[in-house]
Formats: C-alpha cells, sequence, structure tokens
C-alpha cells in the first residue's frame, strides 16, 4: 500500500470570539490506497473541517488553515494554486456529501451533471461521455441507466440520488475518497446498501476513503481503521477492531456506549385509558391525466391502530412506507381519503378545519427538522408560549409554563431570549419538545425527532422523552426507519411497507422472532450489527 493523503499538524483558526481558537488543531492522519479511514466525532469536532481542508473548500472569511501541511501524493494542497487545486479535484480526490439533494442541481439531469465532470476535465466526444456516464451509472448499481440518465434529482429517491453522487465522484477515477455522512439521512436498508457499495467499490479499485460519520455503528461495518475526533483534536485512533474492543479514551467509550440496542429492554403493558383509536386510516395521492387518468399512489391503506395514556407505539419503515403519512392523517395536517380517527369517541377525521380547533392542543408533533420548525426571527420563548396564548392562556401564566418546561427538558429558562440558531441541534431539539408540552396534549406525535442528532445527543433526547412520556402520561406515537432507536422507546411497534402495514406486535416480540421477511430485513440492516453481538442480542 502507498499513502495517499498525508496530513501533519494541521490547525485551522475560529473568528475571535468563539467558544475555542481552533475548529481543528494539530490533526495529524494518513490514508493509504486500500483502506478506508473513519473520522468520527460528534458535531463540532472538527472532522468535516478536515476534509473540507482537504478539498479546498473551507470559508477563508471564517475559516483559515494556519500551520501544518495536507500532502496528496507529491502535492501540498494548502500551497498550490486554485487552478492546481481545481484539476485535482476528480482527477484525484472526490468528495461525497452528505445531502445529495442540495449538492445536485435541481434543473439539470443527472447524466449531465455527471458529464459535466468529463467534459472539464477530458478530451471525450459527446457520445464519449454519454457512454462513460451509463457505464458509471452501471457500476453503482442504478437500474435502467438510460432512463435514470435523463432524470431530474426530485425524481429520484434519496438512495438513488447518493448512488448518482457516488458515480459523480468516480467518474474520473480518484485516489482518494471523501465521504462527509453520506448515509446519515438514508434507510437502514439504504444505508447498508450504500456502504456495502462504497467498500466494494473502494476495494475494486484500490483507492483510499477518508469516511466521515458520528455513528460507531457505521463504523464497525466500514473501517480499516478509525481516527476518533473531540473538539477540534484527535484523542484516539488504530485499528478498527482494537479501538471497537478496548477503547482506551472515555470519549470513544461514550460513543460506542452510546450506539443504541437493538435488545429491547423490559416496558409494562398499559392499560390506562385509551386516547386514540385510527380505523381503517386511507390515504390516496392522485391525479388527472388528458383523459381522467393519472398515476395514483395509495400512500396508506387500511391502516389500523389504538394508543393509550403512558404507551409509545412505533410505526417504522423505509422513505416511501406511509408511516409520516399515517402521522399527518392522525394530526389533520393532511386529510384522509378514508377512515376515523377517534378521539373520546369524537371522529376528528369527519371535522371541518373550523370544528378542529378544540382538538388542535390535545395532539402536537415533533418534526425531523427543529431548525426548520422554529422561527429563526422569533426568540425560543416567544416559539413556546405562542400556542398556548392563542388558546387563551394569559402571558403571565404562559411565560412561567416556559420557563418551567425549559428546565424539563433540560435547559436554562434563561435561554428563553436567545434565537434558534445560537442553539446546538440537540438544544433546538429539546426546545421543540418543550413548545409541543407547553400545549399539555394528551398525544404526542415524534415524526423521526431524533434521525438528524448525533448518537449521543439522539440517546439523551431519547431518555427525555421517554422521561417526559412518563411524568405527564403521554400517549406518544414515534414514527422512524432506525430499529435500533425504536427498540430502545417503544412499547409496541408496528411495520409499514409500501402503504402496507405488514407485522405489529410488542417491541420485545417483534424483534424476537419477525414474522416477515420485510421486518427480517430491516432488523439485519441495522448498522454494527454484527461488531456490537452485545447490543443487538
Amino acid at each position: 500500500m502507498t499513502t495517499i493523503l498525508d496530513i501533519q499538524d494541521l490547525s485551522v483558526s475560529l473568528p475571535p470570539g468563539g467558544d475555542r481558537e481552533f475548529a481543528i488543531e494539530e490533526v495529524s492522519l494518513t490514508v493509504d490506497s486500500c483502506e478506508i479511514v473513519c473520522v468520527v466525532g460528534e458535531s463540532g469536532s472538527g472532522k468535516s473541517v478536515t476534509a473540507f481542508s482537504v478539498m479546498g473548500l473551507l470559508d477563508r472569511r471564517a475559516l483559515n488553515p494556519v500551520a501544518g501541511t495536507i500532502r496528496l501524493a507529491d502535492k501540498d494542497l494548502l500551497t498550490i494554486d486554485d487552478r492546481t487545486l481545481r484539476q485535482l479535484r476528480g482527477e484525484r480526490v472526490s468528495m461525497i456529501f452528505q445531502e445529495p439533494m442540495t449538492a445536485l442541481n435541481p434543473v439539470m439531469r443527472v447524466g449531465d451533471q455527471i458529464a459535466e465532470t468529463l467534459e472539464i476535465h477530458t478530451g471525450l466526444s459527446s457520445t464519449q461521455r454519454h457512454a462513460r456516464v451509463l457505464q458509471a451509472l452501471a457500476d453503482v448499481q442504478l437500474p435502467d441507466p438510460k432512463s435514470l440518465a435523463i432524470s431530474y434529482p426530485h425524481q429520484l429517491s434519496g438512495g438513488q440520488r447518493q448512488r448518482i453522487m457516488i458515480a459523480m465522484a468516480l467518474i474520473l477515477e480518484p485516489k482518494l475518497l471523501i465521504a462527509d455522512e453520506p448515509t446519515t439521512a438514508l434507510d437502514v436498508t439504504t444505508q447498508a446498501k450504500i456502504l456495502a457499495l462504497i467498500k466494494q467499490l473502494q476495494s475494486s479499485r484500490g483507492m483510499g476513503v477518508l469516511f466521515i460519520t458520528h455513528d460507531f455503528g457505521v463504523v464497525a461495518e466500514i473501517a480499516d481503521r478509525v481516527i476518533v475526533m473531540q473538539n477540534g483534536r484527535i484523542v484516539e485512533q488504530g485499528q478498527v477492531d482494537h479501538l471497537l474492543n478496548a477503547p482506551k479514551h472515555p470519549y470513544t467509550r461514550l460513543l460506542i456506549d452510546a450506539v443504541p440496542s437493538m435488545t429491547p429492554p423490559e416496558r409494562r403493558h398499559s392499560n390506562d385509558k385509551e386516547a386514540l383509536a385510527a380505523n381503517r386510516i386511507h390515504k390516496i395521492y392522485g391525479k388527472s391525466g388528458w383523459f381522467g387518468r393519472g398515476r395514483v399512489v395509495h400512500a396508506a391503506q387500511d391502516i389500523s391502530l389504538t394508543l393509550r395514556r403512558g404507551e409509545t407505539l412505533g410505526i417504522v419503515g423505509e422513505s416511501g412506507s406511509g408511516k409520516s403519512t399515517v402521522a399527518r392523517c392522525i394530526m389533520r395536517l393532511i386529510d384522509p381519503t378514508s377512515g376515523e380517527i377517534l378521539i373520546d369517541s369524537i371522529d376528528i377525521a369527519a371535522l371541518r378545519q373550523s370544528e378542529l380547533r378544540r382538538f388542535r392542543h390535545q395532539i402536537q408533533i415533533i418534526f425531523q427538522d427543529p431548525y426548520r420548525s422554529l422561527n429563526p426571527r422569533r426568540t425560543v420563548g416567544d416559539s413556546i408560549v405562542e400556542g398556548p396564548m392563542n388558546f387563551g392562556v394569559a402571558a403571565v401564566e404562559a411565560w412561567e409554563r416556559a420557563r418551567e418546561l425549559m428546565e424539563t427538558v433540560g435547559l436554562s429558562a434563561e435561554s428563553l431570549s436567545r434565537f434558534p440558531h445560537q442553539f446546538s441541534g440537540g438544544q433546538r431539539q429539546r426546545i421543540c419538545i418543550a413548545r409541543a408540552l407547553a400545549m399539555k396534549p394528551r398525544i404526542l406525535i415524534a415524526d423521526e425527532a431524533v434521525s438528524a442528532l448525533d448518537v449521543s445527543v439522539q440517546a439523551q433526547v431519547l431518555d427525555l422523552l421517554d422521561d417526559v412520556r412518563q411524568e405527564f402520561q403521554l400517549a406518544m406515537l414515534f414514527i422512524t426507519h432506525d430499529l435500533r432507536v425504536a427498540a430502545q422507546i417503544c412499547d409496541r411497534i408496528m411495520v409499514m411497507q409500501d402503504g402496507q402495514l405488514v407485522e405489529r406486535g410488542s417491541t420485545a416480540t417483534v424483534y424476537a422472532n419477525p414474522q416477515q421477511q420485510y421486518t427480517r430485513e430491516l432488523l439485519a440492516a441495522a448498522p454494527g450489527r454484527r461488531k456490537f453481538p452485545q447490543k443487538v442480542g
């Protein structure tokens, strides 16, 4: 093996007034050919800054390399001119970003976007470029490359878009591939396929891969070597098996311990009063064509469920399974095509919007992205008190409730005057939980509420949700694609596929003895399953 990337004593400064002087400090690491090096750490650890430094993508107004070297083969990337660096990108080093929808041009066909790289870096003819694009799509195991090449990004699934990004990154056969959290937002089955694809392509092409992640479950699946970063510094590194089995640094042990177990803990069966019943919920999306015919999607088909006070019911499945559609129908954020949604024997599915107002405070929802859920121009205190005051609660009482709830979710009441951007992702999600609880709901819906969080922060938010469920005797509907998460918080689960309910039961029973092949596939796809036997049963 030869060393492809050699970073020595790299430090990148932060603007004055930050919480620390350097984004990364005295970072040294190497990546050899034919190996995958995982850099793991929480948000703010400096792992993405390290990757962006290699690519020359740092915002120099805020982040400046002030010491060290980055050598890619025989060139120091910190001293070469911009033209040479642009030439190296794609030819010698490429990057896969976390969110392909923001990395891809929404108004260009994906085949043209891949071909653009060839047009810039090669002298191939249009016909030759087209042939290379189709081959690249086939290499990343996409079906029907000809049809996909003329598709736009919004017409593809998340997994397909990520494969497009991989094809684009590898089209010039670089020696180094940087993958920055490329599977964080994907379903577990899609994630497993993408991880296997990256490993297979890396092996067949003899590439070196620098893989950025916060999840030791992913590390266990893909890494040869591991580098652990905290607060801009490397705190531990070593071969993957040794580091997983005998971590030395407390922070490494914390990250490993935060990987959710696939063994559901003992949970009591709730015999409390029924808070919600949904009967034969059906939701159809569709539009008519020229002759009255068009594409019709049965997003949810005859879904029935009951939910008791103090109980957490999980709905699990991949993107497109219909789980969020069911949640939004129950919230009446969308109208079900047919079916009943009963609260206190009243069918809220049959009510007009004006009649729904008296039920709105009883059902609250926590969305996946807290930053998009909070108004960036309003203080978090204003966001929390808005709902209660709209329902007639006096301002003094609403603010007192807000202060109490901030303490409940583990934040200081003094921070009510701050704005959303002044908090971390985990803190913002805690604020969204406080905002939902401010309405004193009976039913709380968490729609992928922890899927975008670091595993350690995720564990804290899951514990918080379980605590508030017990304290306030809430009935909680928990939507997730991650069965590791569902195992930790759900009393019962329902498994959905293509709009249909395929399996249901107590969490412990379903995990111990799944009856359906689809459920078995979801369980088998959990990252880290083979390397964490103590966590997966």
